[in-house]
């Protein structure tokens, strides 16, 4: 595969190199115009699917621009837009002739808006909020229209403020009287109303010391803002062309460039999360095996991180902010701690500390554990991604490791294996493959298609079966590309039945990254940076897509992710869902008897209290994410906040569901926990929350019904033999 992957990007690097810009210009002196020339010409020539740059697509540039520069609408008046307007079909053309005017129009009206905007909200905090009045703040910003003048305008400025400062003073109460409590040796309940505050806690004061923290806060936030140069701001004006052609085809600038090869060798250090821009703050779109989010398990994919605070120290807001500055602010040395202030997945508030650190490889291996059912024994091998050493594929990757996890547990006396790709968010094509010939004798795994070009087949050559017993396979939303093709070549063999979600990810699609460097024939610009480019997309061997639709669970089961958008349907501009001819490939001839799984699965999730209350928590999560209209009133607000909180707090006790099974490790493993107390630690926490796991459970109710079904069908092929 790693030849392959060579051989795809010398083709890309050829084609696009060969074409020698004939029609293009590169001896201009101007960086800016170089890079879009360049990534322009890239696209055209490179992208799986090429856009057509017409009126439509300048149009969403525009739209999209604006939308990055000034997403809560606080900074552009209705009359900068209607200024801009005469480009907003401008753009197709500009790009064309490395034009970048209309660049250069809003990157200076925003200066401008940015300095008065430092005086409204300092003009703002210079007067006390009033909480005792009824009044409200829509935080749907992106269906919010642009304020028609100056006074419009400080008035956004003044209730966003007020609801900024409002949750730092609703802080210093609580904490004012915790304290003061714990000094008297009583305890207090919450307190609920504005009039109920105690006489020794100032409210005057109080909250004079919360707009001090508002103010110093944005003090800090337009201090980091001042230290962006126009590089910064053009780098994100190329990326949102970029992204006009698909969410994973993006432009590395070289300092970002430096930042992307350092994480894909995994050698880097802060809280091990991935996050995605959003008006609100930064939301968490994945969170790394083995970093310090995954280890400390306070966070979760949903969550919206709004401010950033140093060890300590009053946080910075992040609404608003470039996403790549929210990173700088998040990341830091090993040992160190951020505290986050986290809008939950179910709305809630929270400030959470984590400890900054270096992703613990280990932890992103293969692992399994025994399971201890009744009479019977079987098996759960948890695999967080398709790693692979590059350079040397026979160091250490999934699929060797999961044929020894397979023969461990072959030798436990495993009578059924789950394989769990929940959070999975894949990797190594080759070892998919591989993998997948562990449970087949041979035949197509999955579908590869360039632009413009003959599909290639990824077959399993192999005909030994290393696993030839009932398996199943676990997945949620955020199994994604890897863990796809592994589902979904398992679910056309009908090989093993797939348990989760509705869908998974639906990441269908190929990216490699191009340095730029390299296609300019000679270039005193300096470093040019690298753009990742979608180059293939995968199909099943049934000839379906992966893209958007993802793989179908065969037994559907709710999580607290089952109304709400997540995954690839949930990016921008996606690559749409399509299907190729179907490879040949010959359905498993096994023991699967799907009907009986799949009915008795359902039979035993009707009426069952945890399932009920996992799907109200999710309908309940998807409410709490639909409601944009927030209270400014203190006693509204800390009502809504402590009704949220009893909520939540309802939600959890699905952490303490027993499901009674019996969890264990390996004989090898076994034998290391004499010498490793930590490696002993953390495989018993594990084994805690698998007994928590309703799904895992389902699992292994499935694995009795397959073992059951191959017994009889066993029994029958005697029988016929006899007669």
């Amino acid at each position: 595969m790693k030849k392959n992957f060579i051989l795809a990007l010398l083709v890309i690097l050829v084609a696009v190199a060969s074409c020698s810009f004939t029609n293009k210009s590169f001896d201009n002196d101007d960086k800016d115009k170089l890079l879009l020339d360049l990534i322009t010409y890239v696209l055209e020539r490179g992208h799986y699917e090429p856009k057509d740059l017409n009126d439509n697509f300048s149009s969403n540039v525009f739209d999209d621009f604006i939308d990055i520069v000034d997403p809560t609408k606080r900074y552009f008046l209705e009359s900068d837009i209607r200024e801009f307007e005469k480009y907003r079909f401008m753009i197709d053309d500009e790009i064309r002739n490395t034009d970048i005017t209309f660049f250069n129009a809003v990157y200076q009206r925003l200066m401008v808006r940015m300095e008065e905007a430092k005086d409204i909200y300092k003009e703002v905090l210079a007067e006390p909020f009033d909480y005792t009045l009824d009044e409200t703040i829509n935080i749907d910003y992106e269906n919010q229209e642009f304020a028609a003048n100056k006074k419009q305008l400080k008035e956004r400025w003044r209730k966003q403020l007020k609801y900024n400062t409002l949750t730092v003073f609703e802080n210093k109460v609580d904490n004012k009287i915790s304290d003061a409590n714990q000094e008297a040796n009583v305890d207090a309940e919450a307190i609920l109303a504005f009039s109920d505050i105690p006489t020794n806690v100032d409210r005057v004061a109080t909250e004079e010391e919360a707009r001090e923290v508002t103010k110093n806060t944005l003090d800090e936030f337009f201090d980091f803002v001042g230290d962006l140069e126009r590089k910064d701001w053009f780098v994100q004006y190329l990326n949102t062309i970029v992204e006009e052609f698909d969410p994973h085809t993006f432009y590395f600038a070289p300092e970002e460039k430096e930042r992307f090869d350092i994480g894909m060798s995994g050698k880097f250090e802060g809280i091990g999360a991935r996050l995605q821009k959003k008006p609100e703050g930064a939301k968490i779109v994945e969170i790394i095996s083995g970093g310090p989010v995954w280890r400390d398990q306070t966070l979760e994919v949903g969550d919206e991180i709004l401010k950033v605070g140093q060890q300590g120290e009053e946080p910075i807001d992040i609404v608003g902010m470039r996403l790549d500055d929210a990173i700088k602010l998040i990341k830091g040395p090993k040992g160190t701690t951020v505290d986050l202030t986290v809008r939950k997945v179910d709305g809630t508030i929270q400030i959470v500390s984590i400890t900054r650190d270096v992703v613990e490889l280990e932890e992103s291996y293969a692992k399994s554990a025994t399971i201890d059912s009744d009479d019977h024994k079987y098996g759960l091998i948890n695999l967080p991604k398709f790693y692979v050493d590059f350079e040397d594929y026979t160091e250490r990757n999934a699929a060797t490791d999961v044929a020894k996890e397979v023969e461990r547990l072959k030798e436990a006396g495993a009578e059924g294996i789950i394989l769990d790709l929940r959070d999975n968010g894949g990797g190594s094509l080759k070892t998919v493959v591989e993998m997948a010939g562990l449970f087949i004798k041979d035949g197509p795994i999955v579908q590869v298609r360039s632009s413009g070009q003959r599909k290639e087949v990824h077959e399993d050559k192999d005909e030994r079966i290393q696993w030839d017993g009932p398996l199943v396979i676990l997945v949620n939303e955020l199994s994604a590309s890897a863990s796809e093709i592994l589902a979904a070549a398992m679910q056309d063999y009908k090989r093993a039945v797939i348990i989760g979600s509705k869908q998974t990810f639906g990441k269908g699609t190929v990216q490699n990254v191009i340095p730029l460097d390299g296609i300019v024939r000679s270039n005193d610009q300096g470093d040019l940076g690298a753009i990742k480019l979608t180059t293939q997309k995968f199909y099943r061997i049934n000839g379906g897509s992966t893209q958007l639709e993802g793989v179908k669970s065969d037994i559907v089961m709710p999580d607290k992710y089952s109304y709400i958008d997540l995954g690839e349907r949930d990016q921008q501009n996606p690559l749409g869902w399509d299907k190729i001819t179907p490879a040949d490939y010959k359905i498993w001839d096994g023991y699967i008897d799907f009907e009986t799984a799949v009915s008795n699965s359902k039979k035993r999730m009707e009426n069952n209290p945890q399932i009920e209350l996992i799907e109200e928590n999710a309908k309940w999560i998807k409410a709490q994410q639909d409601e944009n209209v927030i209270s400014l009133n203190y006693d509204a607000y800390v009502q809504k906040a402590e009704e949220a909180k009893k909520q939540s707090d309802k939600f959890k006790t699905l952490r303490d569901y027993d499901s009674k099974l019996s969890f264990g490790s390996l004989k090898y493993e076994t034998e290391l926990f004499t010498q490793d107390s930590v490696l002993r630690e953390k495989r018993d926490r594990w084994h805690k929350d698998l007994a928590r796991d309703i799904y895992v459970e389902e699992a292994v109710n499935v694995l009795k019904d397959l073992h059951l079904n191959n017994i009889k069908q066993q029994e029958r092929k005697l029988v016929s033999v006899k007669g």
